[in-house]
């Protein structure tokens, strides 16, 4: 127990021995991050002495988490994790939170630096990037038209995957696909689904679009339906499997991809409790264990990557499109 009954409330101490960790999402509602809940408590009845305080905003806002973050430093919890609606708004509050000795640390959408101890990313953008256009070429037998279909033009994450992805065209195992275009739909619904219809149109000899976020990849499988292209175009990319099974059954999806939350709310559960308890590798430079995921690496910026992300394909969607 970290601190005797004497000093119970003092910031940092577990109340009953219990360490307090709060995990604050972008939002509550989203089957993402209640999948991250799960891996939380998972971890949390391993570890036996931790209390999962689960919250976030009902919309995602920066403002909403900066509220939160506020109440649970008065609650004098241990721990917050938290995946930001901004990285650096929330900077202030959190450096309030770790003045009070409360461990932050940020996960899937991090803080910037000087706002937490450790970001624990879900995959690194080398295995983000590669892990599409493998599913990609293995769709299309390795040869042919490709094209992209990202978010928006600023989104940070998605364009680093983009140039991990044409980077990685130049190798001899992906030197027959040729990427013949990037669109954006700004990760709206309709506005993918036209630029998906686009490219479906503009390009006849269209082998697979690759659509790096959850909303372009869903768009894009409904327009290859509704064009009744499928077994001549694939799609693939990085989906939730609730949104992604009846993609894969109806053809137009064969693998697709993304990180299991569920290990990431475990696997950064076990982060916080080893800053909690002061063990001396949780530091920059230093390691994390994290049950069965085992032992993961902190970068000197403070920075982890989990694994690379997880596939789904006919096999498996059914199976996690219940949990996600």
């Amino acid at each position: 127990m970290v601190g005797g009954c004497g000093d119970k409330g003092s910031a940092g101490a577990p109340p009953e021995g219990k360490v307090r960790i709060a995990m604050v999402v972008k939002s509550l509602g989203n089957g993402f991050f209640d999948a991250a809940h799960t891996g939380a408590k998972e971890a949390a009845g391993q570890l036996k002495d931790v209390e999962i305080i689960y919250t976030g905003p009902t919309t995602p806002s920066a403002e909403g988490q900066i509220e939160i973050v506020n109440s649970l430093i008065s609650q004098k919890v241990n721990a917050i994790v938290i995946s930001a609606n901004d990285p650096n708004a929330l900077v202030p509050i959190a450096k309030k939170a770790m003045a009070r000795g409360i461990k932050v640390l940020s996960f899937d959408s991090g803080l910037a630096q000087e706002g937490r101890l450790m970001q624990l990313n879900p995959s690194n953008a080398e295995l983000i990037g590669i892990k599409q256009l493998q599913m990609a070429s293995d769709a299309i037998g390795g040869a042919g038209e490709v094209a992209i279909l990202s978010a928006s033009a600023q989104a940070t994450n998605q364009n680093i995957w983009i140039d991990v992805m044409k980077g990685a065209l130049a190798r001899p195992e992906f030197a027959k696909l040729k990427l013949v275009t990037t669109v954006y739909g700004d990760d709206q619904s309709d506005k993918s689904y036209r630029e998906a219809l686009g490219l479906l149109r503009s390009y006849p000899n269209l082998k697979a679009i690759i659509a790096p976020t959850t909303v372009g990849i869903n768009a894009a499988s409904k327009a290859v339906v509704d064009e009744k292209l499928v077994g001549k175009v694939y799609v693939t990319g990085l989906g939730l499997p609730s949104e992604m099974a009846g993609h894969v059954k109806s053809g137009a999806v064969k693998q697709f991809a993304i990180w299991n939350p569920i290990d990431l709310g475990y696997a950064v559960t076990y982060a916080a409790y080893d800053f909690v308890k002061g063990a001396p590798d949780a530091r920059p430079g230093g390691k994390i264990a994290a049950g069965r995921m085992g032992s993961i690496a902190i970068d000197a910026k403070g920075e982890a990557a989990m694994a690379e992300p997880f596939t789904y394909d006919a096999k498996n969607v059914d199976q996690f499109s219940k949990i996600f």
